[in-house]
């Protein structure tokens, strides 16, 4: 569903339920990366506070809770098998490390999901990933989320736009 937005500037698109998880998912990933909270922990105050929820006088969109924990225990059992992906798909020069949290969070998530949620297609889940990194960034990171994301439906999936650069 789209709403017309200010003359010269796009429709403003609100999110799904499931894409609302999404958002929350990465919220929360970055939390417990910053904080060094637990899954579970973490789990449940978005649960019990977060979603559906007004926080300090913003709204959290209503969102699909069994996708936000899937999303958010899928990525935290699979980190092992999920940062090495992420990492054949960056550039030399822009290591894991090197990227900060939120971006980690975005693509450990839509790599998760490219990796074990084979129910939803590829162009659904690099769309949403990269509407969530244009949330939070202005510059390259969308595309460098595009990027990755891309490059890795080609690796696990045999899907994708661009060119291999393997």
């Amino acid at each position: 569903m789209s709403e017309p937005a200010s003359p010269g500037q796009p429709a403003v698109r609100h999110a799904n339920k499931r894409g609302a998880a999404r958002l929350a998912a990465v919220q929360a990933l970055y939390q417990m990366d910053v904080a060094g909270s637990g899954v579970f922990e973490t789990t449940a105050e978005y649960e019990l506070f977060r979603l559906g929820k007004e926080v300090d006088g913003a709204l959290y969109r209503e969102a699909d809770a069994q996708w936000f924990r899937a999303i958010l225990t899928g990525v935290v059992e699979n980190q092992k098998t999920i940062d090495p992906v992420i990492r054949q798909a960056l550039t030399d020069d822009w290591p894991l490390s090197r990227l900060d949290s939120t971006l980690r969070a975005i693509l450990r998530a839509g790599v998760y999901e490219l990796m074990k949620r084979e129910d939803v297609p590829v162009a659904v889940i690099v769309s949403e990933y990269v509407d969530i990194a244009k949330a939070f960034y202005e510059d390259d990171e969308p595309k460098l989320t595009n990027a990755v994301l891309d490059r890795v439906s080609r690796r696990v999936r045999g899907e994708g736009r661009g060119k291999d650069a393997s």
